[in-house]
């Protein structure tokens, strides 16, 4: 097999006889080594299928491939979403329902909703130019909590976190003033997240506009403007 591997790798160098000739291996034993081997479309797939085992792992069980789906893209893969559903189903990998939770996002409010200056611009060329946020909700042994995280879009690690057991704008202003404290970035330090009222009300607002931070939020029921801290929210809830 190694020879026939050599070959394989080889053979825009040399004729695949002569090396066949060479290495002690028939032609017809390379070329029916050669079918058997997955084609690059195949070989992606299984890179592929990894890649949604680990996410869906990571998260449980809980994870359906429309999150999934950005979790992918926000590690690099440019894959549909039916495709990703696909897989999934092919795998026996289907979402495991848990009862109902509050939801996190509450965008019905009256506050200002801050353009989307990000605009899906996920590669960064420096640290502490540009923080994503999410609020998720995770269990611990004492109950369920949420958790407001805040991270550098540029090393996609977490430089604030905060947890408490109701939602409010303080868990989001605690969480960025922790990551603040410890980063210490510049003015024009653009910080994006979802609509919700945490994040557009006057509280947040004053903060930032305080340290001379530029606030970006997503449009309208688009988690995939804020995909890189939607991702972060998948692999934190456990079941």
């Amino acid at each position: 097999v190694d020879r026939y591997r050599f070959i394989f790798e080889h053979r825009t160098l040399w004729r695949v006889e002569e090396m066949c000739r060479v290495l002690e291996v028939s032609r017809s034993g390379f070329y029916a080594w050669k079918k058997r081997r997955p084609s690059p479309r195949q070989q992606e797939t299984q890179r592929l299928d990894g890649a949604i085992k680990r996410l869906y792992q990571a998260s449980r069980g809980r994870s359906g491939s429309p999150k999934i789906t950005r979790a992918l893209w926000a590690e690099g893969w440019k894959v549909r979403e039916n495709r990703v559903a696909k897989r999934m189903t092919a795998m026996g990998l289907r979402s495991i329902v848990h009862r109902r939770f509050r939801g996190t996002t509450q965008s019905k409010h009256a506050f200002p909703i801050a353009p989307n200056r990000l605009g899906r611009r996920f590669q960064v060329d420096a640290p502490n130019r540009v923080w994503v946020s999410d609020i998720t909700y995770i269990r611990l042994q004492q109950g369920w909590v949420y958790l407001a995280v805040f991270i550098n879009l540029f090393s996609r690690q977490v430089v604030g976190w905060a947890l408490a057991r109701y939602l409010d704008h303080g868990l989001v202003l605690k969480a960025l003033d922790r990551a603040r404290q410890h980063r210490q970035p510049d003015r024009g330090l653009m910080i994006h997240s979802d609509r919700g009222v945490q994040y557009a009300c006057t509280g947040f607002r004053h903060y930032l506009q305080r340290y001379g931070f530029v606030q970006s939020m997503s449009r309208k029921a688009n988690g995939w403007d804020n995909v890189v801290a939607e991702s972060f929210s998948i692999c934190s809830k456990p079941s």
